[in-house]
């Protein structure tokens, strides 16, 4: 049952819904890892990666809240509570304990592509059914896809 009416088809919703639903649990868990590392990173490189990690914390955040917002106004209840993110997440877990500054480097690039990845295909399956909420999703990612350019030209 939905209490929030949507322009959106019953059939229409739940490929939306599903979409918003994973970007919602991705977005949470990257923010999540980045903020780990962010604690734990040591090395020369320190300030800078540690500093770049907030970012990815910050972007990660931002873009959730207009994602569970979108899902909301498509009749959709979005799902951030952590054992939803255990069961769903597709990211890696990070190294626990001090993690060197190019390990650190790493595991961001590496979340970043699976979280990446998976927002390439949402932007797919959104595209006929909602350009809205493609719309927002398109965002999200060339914004994460800048996050992962930075990390990548660090460790080049």
């Amino acid at each position: 049952m939905s209490v929030v009416k949507s322009a959106l088809t019953e059939g229409d919703r739940k490929v939306v819904g599903d979409a918003l639903q994973g970007a919602l649990v991705d977005l949470i868990d990257l923010s999540l890892a980045a903020k780990q590392v962010h604690w734990n990173v040591v090395g020369p490189r320190f300030r800078s990666v540690h500093l770049q990690l907030d970012e990815v914390v910050d972007t990660a955040r931002q873009h959730s809240d207009v994602v569970a917002e979108r899902a909301s106004a498509v009749g959709v209840n979005p799902d951030g509570r952590s054992k939803t993110l255990a069961k769903t997440t597709a990211i890696d877990s990070v190294p626990d304990g001090w993690i060197k500054d190019v390990d650190a480097v790493k595991a961001l690039v590496e979340a970043l592509r699976v979280v990446i990845d998976r927002m390439r295909e949402r932007i797919e399956a959104t595209a006929d059914p909602d350009p809205v909420s493609q719309d927002i999703l398109i965002t999200l990612t060339a914004d994460l896809e800048k996050h992962a350019w930075m990390f990548q030209a660090e460790s080049a």
